[in-house]
């Protein structure tokens, strides 16, 4: 079967296994994207990290509910995608305003109920736009023995997968489309599925797609190169480029781009746009993301 080159990011020459499905799942009607995974209450900050045995002094702090989950569903509902959310949260107050302000974006969110408090999140943007995340304790993610209702992502157009269970995976799969981040790729691998389209950075050699068995090979590998682009890598055409989007406005930071990115994907397929088309519309959210602080920006 044809393979495409890959370049990684050590500069290794690899073939990522890709090939298309002329049945991508179930029967989801357009539009409807569902995201799987985590929530965290992140507290964005100005400034540099201390040298060793140093304290630095950080300023302007802006918290809200981010991590992968959170900044991929308020990135598909700012699209104008109907969303549900699965996740899971804590029983604390910064569990309950990430709940209240999912909402108030016109997610449906769908949380596991966990003990404790919100997995806490400080992250420094440095003066050049650039971060710095730090995580403290475990994500809080859904997996397939919470009782939530999994059957629903059988009548979606796309999910976006950001957890870190096998078994949600597998539910996962049965959205029409199926969009991966490559952070999950031993999920991949114990789950036993194929992705439709699987989101890597050309800048994280973990992100290589190159050892996965071929028969979980995705359909499409789009490997990611922040403001210069990326290539998409498709079997049965050559790889070929896209462009980023430029930005409507003053680069602030990039936290949140990758994933606003994969979930604009999600909503392209949804729509039943081409692939090209639907990295287009990632590019899209991705490049707004780099214009305000944070992960999922002012209520649209």
């Amino acid at each position: 079967m044809a393979r495409s080159r890959c370049r990684s990011a050590s500069g290794r020459t690899e073939r990522p296994r890709c090939w298309a499905r002329p049945d991508m799942g179930g029967s989801g009607p357009h539009g409807a994207v569902a995201v799987v995974g985590h929530v965290e209450w992140v507290t964005h900050v100005l400034g540099t990290l201390p040298a060793r045995g140093h304290i630095a002094d950080l300023v302007d702090p802006l918290e809200e509910p981010a991590g992968g989950g959170g900044v991929a569903a308020c990135a598909a509902a700012r699209l104008g995608a109907t969303v549900t959310l699965f996740t899971a949260l804590g029983h604390d107050a910064a569990a309950q305003r990430a709940r209240r302000q999912i909402h108030d974006r016109g997610i449906e969110l769908l949380a596991a109920a966990r003990a404790g408090a919100q997995t806490p999140v400080l992250s420094i943007t440095a003066p050049d736009g650039e971060r710095t995340i730090m995580v403290v304790g475990p994500r809080m993610q859904p997996t397939a023995a919470d009782p939530l209702p999994w059957e629903r992502l059988a009548r979606m157009g796309a999910a976006y997968y950001a957890g870190e269970d096998p078994g949600s995976l597998q539910l996962a799969r049965n959205a029409r489309y199926l969009v991966v981040t490559a952070r999950r790729l031993d999920d991949l691998r114990a789950a036993g599925v194929r992705a439709d389209v699987l989101v890597a950075s050309a800048s994280d050699p973990a992100e290589d797609p190159s050892g996965l068995p071929e028969a979980l090979a995705p359909g499409a590998v789009i490997v990611t190169d922040g403001g210069r682009g990326g290539t998409i890598f498709e079997h049965g055409r050559a790889p070929r480029a896209y462009a980023a989007a430029e930005p409507p406005g003053p680069v602030v930071d990039s936290y949140g781009c990758g994933d606003s990115f994969a979930a604009g994907i999600a909503v392209g397929l949804a729509r039943a746009l081409s692939l090209d088309d639907a990295v287009a519309l990632g590019a899209t959210i991705g490049a707004a993301c780099t214009t305000w602080r944070g992960g999922i920006g002012p209520r649209p």
